[in-house]
């Protein structure tokens, strides 16, 4: 990590001279790459004003105070610590610039702590971290923090340095948490951005079938397999909006089976879970050649004859975990195999549906 956790040198008054009139300022120092550098000022007041304030201040009681956030962000950047997650990414994408005033990993740090704790934009991002303790975890000067170093450092990573930064990652999270790999779910979605129409440089954002319903803005498509350990991600793949999630499944698949036995162990069972929208015969083979446990999902209206089969013949399945739900298990060749199929039937589901469909079908007639 470029800029790493330091603590204060020192704190001192310094004063300002603006109009013929000097002004004092609190001001912290600190060593940042082991330079001295003063690292945050508080304004205090021309000589009048800091001894009206001094003169206003009880025995014992302080003469100012700051309220900052604390605790969620200190816990974020323990855990950013923990996985040396800065570390790895210099690791990967090299020493940084000798101009720059942190590396690349410090930034990339800094925009995990930030949208895990209070979400702004990289413009907004100088303000939000003046209102927070951070300035005791890292020691920036506010040049460092400007908007433009956010973008250069985010530009500064390639799509394959990526892939191997969230491996690194990845492995660390297993290893220090213990995660259980052997269940997996995969879901392949997108969410619309508000990037300008004529930028033509977010070429990952495209016009698709938007599943927010807003056809009116570019769409970036994501897929994600995480643990049902906690819903821990641990792939992540990202691609244009207007390309339809099954044509993606097979890169996500190459991936998994990739990384699959340094996840789990060589020795270990993993069974996936996916959904129909990943359906499609050349994607069932896939997920076969790699020797991977599944679980899939079936259309119900492409298969009335199971539709068909009596409630009769159906099982219950454990009562006090699943609360009623019923199921039956047949064979049948689908996507290109003899599969094991499973039906299920949930009262309860089925009663909302019945539900929900009466109460649109209501609006619809007026």
């Amino acid at each position: 990590m470029g800029v790493i956790l330091q603590y204060l040198d020192m704190a001192f008054i310094i004063g300002k001279k603006q109009d013929g009139k000097t002004y004092y300022y609190l001001a912290e120092s600190a060593r940042v790459d082991g330079k001295p550098r003063i690292v945050s000022q508080r304004y205090l007041g021309s000589a009048e004003e800091v001894m009206v304030r001094l003169g206003e201040v009880a025995p014992g009681e302080p003469y100012a105070s700051r309220h900052l956030s604390f605790g969620d962000l200190g816990a974020t950047w323990s855990v950013i610590v923990r996985l040396h997650i800065a570390e790895i990414i210099d690791e990967v994408v090299g020493p940084r610039r000798s101009d720059a005033q942190a590396s690349v990993g410090t930034y990339i740090a800094l925009m995990i702590l930030n949208r895990v704790v209070s979400p702004c934009s990289k413009l907004g991002f100088s303000q939000w971290w003046s209102k927070t303790a951070g300035d005791h975890l890292v020691h920036l000067p506010p040049a460092a923090l400007d908007h433009r170093r956010f973008w250069e450092a985010m530009d500064a990573v390639t799509d394959t340095q990526l892939i191997e930064i969230e491996r690194r990652i990845v492995s660390g999270m297993v290893q220090h948490f213990g995660l259980d790999c052997s269940g997996l779910v995969l879901d392949m979605t997108n969410f619309a951005t508000y990037i300008d129409s004529g930028n033509e440089k977010a070429q990952i954002a495209q016009r698709g079938h938007a599943k927010q319903k807003r056809t009116d803005l570019r769409l970036v498509g994501l897929g994600l397999v995480v643990s049902t350990d906690g819903g821990i991600p641990l792939v992540s793949h990202t691609y244009a909006g207007n390309r339809p999630d099954v044509t993606q499944f097979p890169l996500m698949i190459n991936e998994l089976a990739a990384r699959f036995q340094s996840l789990a162990g060589t020795d270990a069972e993993l069974t996936l879970v996916y959904d129909a929208g990943q359906d499609s015969e050349a994607n069932q083979t896939k997920v076969a050649m790699t020797g991977l446990h599944f679980v899939g999902s079936l259309p119900p209206s492409d298969h009335p004859e199971l539709l068909a089969i009596k409630r009769s013949r159906y099982q219950v399945v454990d009562e006090d975990v699943f609360g009623g739900l019923t199921y039956f298990e047949t064979t049948k060749n689908v996507l290109g195999a003899k599969y094991r199929l499973v039906v299920t039937h949930s009262e309860n589901l089925h009663q909302k549906q019945v539900r929900g469909f009466s109460q649109t079908l209501g609006k619809a007639i007026g």
